[in-house]
């Protein structure tokens, strides 16, 4: 399977700019799996420029409806 950078780039709602695995789904993916987080893009605009990205932050937005 070949990386889709450049597509993934464009869908990329990450707001953290020096990271390294943008447009790197798979990367990023296992980065914060591995920390007990998901990646931005599962979180609302709000949401993710808070960069806390842990199970906990997001199991919160999911009981307030909010994801």
């Amino acid at each position: 399977m070949d990386c889709q950078k450049d597509k993934n780039l464009k869908l990329c709602a990450c707001t953290y700019d020096p990271c390294s695995r943008k447009g790197l789904c798979c990367d990023c993916l296992s980065y914060h799996l591995k920390k007990r987080q998901l990646p931005g893009c599962c979180f609302p605009a709000d949401a993710e420029k808070t960069y806390n990205r842990s199970f906990e932050f997001f199991a919160q937005l999911v009981s307030h409806k909010k994801v």
